[in-house]
């Protein structure tokens, strides 16, 4: 179903949007079903979802005011908001997001990792390293920015992030450029730390993988939100409240994120036992969708080059 173009003029273009639709619509079509979208976004994909199953509704959850309202309007506008359940948390407050919900199990789990169009688009939330923006980067309105980041962590602790979070090649000569730099002057806006990071980084490493701020914008920005540790935080809860039959998708954009899905779809789906046991062990209460990870074809990262780097898992809970 088309949804009306967001008021900003951001666009919208969900990834994956009908595979992610093919895998959850069959487990939505029994009265009352229940989805949730743990990253609502614009509500896209939530809005495919509504489509594609008339009896089911959506649980949508944004810690973004803004996206969260864009998207009630976006939905409002659609003929859906009668099967929309807006939440204002993040994808790992499950009890909170199930108690506003008024549920207890759920049957379907679609999670859209990173940051959003809209998010990147506008300058004052500051997620882009091609203009000069203020260096915020927090997908809500409360807690550190991606300047304070910078202007208190130690040494250690930048290049540490730079590393564990987006494999930032000259991690250290980065993190050792920020300190120094910061002793003349806080940051505040993006264009001083990008000629920094482009400065520290040797040209050998600048001659591949695209600007080098590129993935220290990304450190930063999973680092202000807490993001990796939500998502490992999100996983098993969100398995758990999967009713028999109930699928989740995750849709996870670097490497960091993906690891941590995989790890914990890994748990999920196999039994561990001790050798030697005289009788065959029960199956892992869950099974794999996917048996890997799916990524987009041609086409789509062609339409939306944002799709170029996206990973797909999903798993379902056994039914018996």
């Amino acid at each position: 179903m088309a949804v009306p173009p967001a008021a900003s003029g951001a666009e919208h273009v969900p990834v994956l949007l009908e595979r992610c639709t093919e895998l959850l619509a069959p487990v939505l079509q029994r009265p009352g079903a229940v989805a949730v979208d743990g990253t609502l976004g614009l509500g896209g994909h939530t809005a495919a979802l509504l489509a594609a199953a008339p009896q089911a509704r959506v649980v949508g959850v944004d810690r973004d005011p803004v996206a969260l309202a864009e998207a009630q309007r976006r939905l409002a506008a659609a003929g859906l908001a009668d099967r929309l359940v807006a939440v204002g948390a993040v994808h790992d407050e499950v009890d909170r997001v199930c108690e506003a919900a008024g549920v207890d199990e759920v049957d379907a789990v679609l999670l859209d990792l990173g940051v959003s169009s809209m998010q990147l688009d506008l300058d004052e939330r500051g997620f882009s390293y091609a203009r000069d923006t203020p260096l915020d980067m927090r997908m809500g309105s409360t807690g550190p920015t991606a300047a304070d980041v910078l202007n208190t962590y130690a040494e250690r602790d930048l290049a540490r992030l730079l590393r564990t979070h987006a494999d930032v090649k000259a991690a250290d000569r980065v993190a050792r450029a920020v300190v120094r730099a910061r002793e003349d002057a806080p940051f505040t806006t993006s264009a001083r730390l990008v000629e920094i990071v482009y400065a520290a980084t040797p040209a050998a490493v600048r001659r591949t993988g695209g600007h080098p701020a590129k993935r220290v914008f990304q450190a930063l920005r999973i680092e202000v939100n807490d993001e990796l540790a939500g998502l490992a935080r999100a996983l098993p809860a969100w398995l758990d409240r999967l009713r028999p039959g109930g699928r989740i998708v995750v849709l996870s954009y670097h490497s960091g994120e993906d690891r941590v899905v995989k790890r914990a779809f890994a748990a999920a789906t196999t039994v561990e036992v001790p050798p030697g046991l005289p009788v065959e062990p029960p199956p892992a209460p869950y099974a794999l969708v996917v048996r890997s990870s799916e990524q987009a074809d041609a086409e789509e990262v062609a339409r939306n080059p944002r799709a170029a780097s996206v990973r797909l898992r999903a798993v379902e809970r056994r039914a018996s």
